[in-house]
């Protein structure tokens, strides 16, 4: 029998090439998405899939509920990679945009892996991937609710690799930088909802600087972007291993950023992040 994994956020990027790269490789693949229209195309594609919206705790349980019902009571690996971004300054941010973005990118994520765990204590072994970001080890300008979800999913990660060591449960962080997805259009409705930018001190640099970035249509590549498969292929490396390592980086600027916070003196990374 093929081994299963539930994948998160599978609508587009990272989540949608992660699913269908590992069908590919004899992975069963249970991809969900938060929507049901990108459930149902899914499912045209040939994939098992069903919805699951980490703001939605019954649709948690629901989903884990059909996927065990389908694989007979086990699952392999768990791989949470749904997130989303709230752009603004830290100090235009409402509580509001705080507790939506942490209620998807670490409550969500929480609750799901707390409900995987006994699936995978009762049969001996699995593997639980969450998906951090190379802001997990930095922060960068206007970002500072993404930022924040990912710096706390790494210690909440952390603490539970540590505490998961007495058992056959492996535990690891996916640490990509500039992956090709829809990331930067989908928080665009956050942006809106949330960010007041208009009334702001900070208005100008809204309209010379985030603003122009976020509506721009995309033509080409960031520097150093890579293809969602790039992120895939780490995946699939933490899954044929047996004692994976407690965190893997994807991209060129995720080991720069990650060296760099390890020798330089705050202030002179500081500098270095503050140009965005």
């Amino acid at each position: 029998m093929s081994k299963s994994i539930l994948i998160t956020g599978c609508s587009s990027g990272i989540g949608y090439d992660a699913a269908h790269g590992l069908k590919r490789a004899g992975w069963r693949v249970f991809a969900t998405c938060r929507q049901q229209k990108d459930v149902e195309r899914l499912q045209s594609e040939g994939l098992e899939s069903i919805r699951l919206d980490y703001a939605d705790e019954g649709s948690l349980r629901d989903a884990l509920a059909w996927v065990l019902e389908q694989t007979g009571g086990t699952l392999d690996a768990l791989y949470n990679n749904g997130a989303h971004a709230c752009p603004g300054a830290a100090e235009d941010l409402p509580r509001g945009a705080l507790r939506e973005i942490f209620e998807v990118n670490l409550f969500g994520v929480h609750d799901l892996t707390r409900l995987v765990i006994p699936v995978m204590r009762a049969q001996g072994h699995g593997h639980i991937i969450n998906c951090s970001s190379i802001l997990g080890l930095v922060v960068a300008p206007w970002r500072a609710a993404y930022n924040s979800t990912k710096f706390a999913l790494e210690g909440l990660t952390d603490t539970l690799r540590i505490e998961m060591r007495d058992t056959n449960i492996k535990v690891v962080l996916l640490e990509p930088g500039p992956v090709t997805s829809r990331i930067r259009a989908n928080s665009v409705p956050h942006f809106e909802k949330w960010i007041d930018w208009e009334n702001s001190p900070r208005a100008g640099q809204y309209r010379t600087s985030l603003r122009q970035r976020l509506y721009a249509k995309k033509e080409g590549k960031d520097t150093f972007e890579l293809p969602a498969s790039a992120v895939t292929a780490k995946l699939l490396k933490i899954l044929n291993s047996a004692n994976p390592a407690p965190r893997y980086y994807v991209t060129t600027p995720t080991y720069i950023m990650g060296t760099l916070r390890r020798i330089l003196p705050t202030r002179a990374l500081d500098a270095i992040l503050s140009r965005g």
